[in-house]
C-alpha cells in the first residue's frame, strides 16, 4: 500500500471560483487561495547567495562559505525566508497534512520558477523530491518533497522520477541536530535505484526548506558521482543565519 496520498484525488477545488485566503480567510479574487494583500506581505526571500540562497545584504555575490567550498550542487532556487508566516504554512502542510496549505505554496513556488527560467535559469531535464526513511514515511504517511515535486512537475511541466533517488539511514530528523551533526547523520545517508538514469543529466532537487544544506549537499555530491552534469535545488524557504 503506498503512503502517498493518489494523485487521482481531489484533496481540493483548486479552480473553485469562490477562492477564500489561507491566510485572513477574506476573498481571494484570485486563481489560488491566496489575496493580494497576504500575497505582497509574505517573507519573499530579497537578496542572496547566488549559490546557496542563504539571504545576503546585497544581490548578486556568493557568501564566504560557498566562496571557501563550493557545494556540489550548482544553485539553489527559494521563494522566501523561513519566517511567518511561510513556516506556519510548511508546518501545516508538512505535520498536520494540511495539503492545500503545500499546494499553494507549489503554485506560488511555481510561478517563482517560471520567471527564473525566463531570466536565464537553465531547465532540469528531471524533478528528483527529497526523499524520506521508511520510517519516516510511515509516520508522517506521505512525503511532502515528493508532493511538492508533483505539483511543480504539472505546473511546469517537468518529469518527476520519485524512485530514483533513495534514502537508506533510518537517522535522526535533521531538525534535531546542529550543523555539524547534521553533515555527520547524512553520511551514505543516499543512494541510487538501478533503474536511475543519471549520466550527463541536469537535475534538480525538490525540498520544503533549506537550513544547512547539509540534506541537498549530500544528495547532489552522490548525483554529481553517478555522472549528473549539474544538480540544483527548487525549495519553499530558506533559514538565513542565526541572529539574521
Amino acid at each position: 500500500m503506498s503512503c502517498q496520498p493518489s494523485r487521482m484525488n481531489t484533496v481540493y477545488k483548486w479552480l473553485n471560483n469562490n477562492q477564500h485566503c489561507l491566510l485572513c480567510a477574506q476573498p481571494a479574487h484570485s486563481p489560488v487561495p491566496l489575496c493580494t494583500d497576504c500575497e505582497v506581505e509574505l517573507p519573499w526571500l530579497g537578496p542572496h547567495c547566488r549559490i546557496c540562497a542563504i539571504p545576503l545584504a546585497a544581490e548578486g555575490l556568493a557568501c564566504g562559505e560557498c566562496l571557501r567550498k563550493p557545494p556540489a550542487f550548482t544553485h539553489v532556487e527559494a521563494a522566501w525566508r523561513y519566517r511567518y508566516p511561510v513556516d506556519s504554512l510548511i508546518t501545516g502542510f508538512k505535520h498536520q497534512s494540511r495539503w492545500p496549505q503545500g499546494r499553494l505554496l507549489a503554485e506560488l513556488l511555481a510561478a517563482h520558477l517560471r520567471h527564473a527560467f525566463d531570466h536565464g535559469l537553465p531547465r532540469p531535464a528531471f524533478l528528483l523530491p527529497v526523499p524520506l526513511t521508511k520510517r519516516r514515511l510511515r509516520q508522517r504517511g506521505f512525503n511532502q518533497a515528493g508532493l511538492l515535486a508533483n505539483w511543480l512537475g504539472q505546473a511546469l511541466e517537468l518529469p518527476v522520477e520519485s524512485s530514483w533517488l533513495l534514502r537508506l539511514q533510518d537517522a535522526p530528523a535533521q531538525q534535531q541536530l546542529d550543523a555539524a551533526a547534521r553533515k555527520r547523520n547524512l553520511r551514505q545517508a543516499f543512494g541510487l535505484a538501478g533503474h536511475a538514469r543519471i549520466t550527463g543529466q541536469h537535475l534538480a532537487l525538490v525540498d520544503d526548506v533549506m537550513t544547512t544544506g547539509a540534506t541537498a549537499e549530500a544528495a547532489a555530491r552522490l548525483l554529481i558521482k553517478a555522472g549528473a552534469a549539474r544538480v540544483d535545488l527548487y525549495c519553499l524557504a530558506r533559514t538565513p543565519r542565526p541572529g539574521d
